[in-house]
């Protein structure tokens, strides 16, 4: 069923009606010249304008492309507001195969849509999009980060993404196990492009037995042969089932933890840099129930939107490190809430992020 419009009746429910939903604003953008199709979601600026990247992506409908969008944006405003930052919510996706259309003109007339907010969005790169398209994006839009030191940005967000990741672990490893060291953990990597193979570095440099999948089997084999130590298995499937896994890092696309997986994961603890890892509301009661600890996604995927927000105000990356450093302090509390509050920790990091919206809302 499609409203007058002819959108689906269940994307606009969503919009107005439902607990996924409460957004601000959403942009469709449609730019025939150069194949531009995208949607720029934005959830929230309670607590300034909101931040977030551009996913370039080929979605099976456009349906599922504003579904993602709306579903990213609201991410980003927990994101930011666990954060510390002075930052909204929002979230772009561009429709299509980057490998297919990705071009100088689409993204120029996409940074001239970003460009007519006046600010309240603020871009960075995402899945399917790179510092490259940054730079090209900012021509037409300043109000874009992640771009290259060259262009005055503050280069690739991965890095300090991963990093903060590796706080979340290490603050799990102390609330699980009364210890911060990650030394004889294996840990179960699915995904490691961008983020994930940083994220290997910083574990075989505290001495973690590292396990690691991804789809692109010509990047497991430039990994494994840099570093033989790592172990390679064929899929997530085979990951989530390796005997002794004390670690399962997600660090591809969204749904990760779902009705299938859950039951037979193998880890003691979850903690990755995907986005949305939580398939539907539930899950993160199942992973509660078999004892698992879940490292909310949102609060240690923080690094990266840490990094680009500074770039605004002109990027330091000791400052910007310093601040992902405290994702571990902020992940330790979460755990500590959920304890007190008898909630999952997913539960206790959304009431925190939650509080300080409605106090900035209080405050307008």
């Amino acid at each position: 069923m499609t409203d007058v419009t002819g959108a689906p009746a269940d994307v606009l429910h969503t919009l107005f009606h439902s607990d996924q939903g409460g957004h601000e604003q959403v942009v469709l953008c449609q730019d025939r010249a150069s194949g531009l199709k995208a949607v720029i979601a934005i959830h929230s600026t309670d607590l300034g304008p909101a931040l977030g990247g551009t996913r370039f992506y080929p979605y099976a409908n456009e349906a599922e492309a504003v579904a993602d969008a709306l579903n990213l944006a609201r991410g980003m405003s927990y994101k930011n507001a666990m954060a510390g930052l002075d930052h909204g919510g929002g979230k772009a996706v561009i429709i299509g195969d980057p490998e297919q259309i990705k071009s100088e003109e689409l993204l120029l007339a996409y940074g001239r849509f970003v460009a007519s907010l006046g600010g309240r969005y603020v871009t960075a790169c995402d899945v399917g999009t790179y510092v490259a398209d940054m730079d090209v994006v900012a021509r037409e839009c300043r109000w874009t980060t992640g771009r290259s030191p060259e262009n005055g940005g503050a280069g690739d967000s991965s890095v300090l993404t991963s990093f903060g990741v590796y706080q979340g672990m290490r603050a799990a490893a102390q609330h699980l196990w009364g210890d911060p060291t990650l030394r004889d953990r294996t840990v179960g990597i699915a995904g490691v492009g961008k983020v994930g193979h940083h994220l290997v570095e910083h574990l075989l440099a505290e001495g973690a037995h590292v396990v690691v999948t991804d789809v692109r089997k010509d990047v497991v084999r430039a990994l494994t042969e840099r570093h033989p130590s790592v172990v390679a298995v064929a899929d997530t499937d085979a990951l989530i089932r390796v005997e002794n896994l004390d670690i399962y890092a997600p660090c591809a696309l969204g749904g990760a933890l779902n009705d299938e997986t859950v039951p037979v994961l193998t880890a003691k603890v979850v903690c990755g840099a995907a986005n949305n890892q939580l398939a539907h509301p539930g899950v993160e009661k199942d992973l509660a129930d078999r004892g698992i600890l879940y490292a909310p996604d949102y609060v240690v995927n923080a690094g990266g939107v840490i990094q680009v927000a500074d770039e605004l105000h002109g990027f330091d990356f000791d400052r910007c490190k310093a601040k992902a450093s405290k994702i571990y302090d902020t992940t330790l509390a979460i755990f500590a809430r959920a304890k007190e509050d008898g909630i999952p920790p997913a539960a206790a990091a959304d009431r925190i992020a939650e509080q300080r919206m409605a106090e900035a809302r209080a405050r307008r």
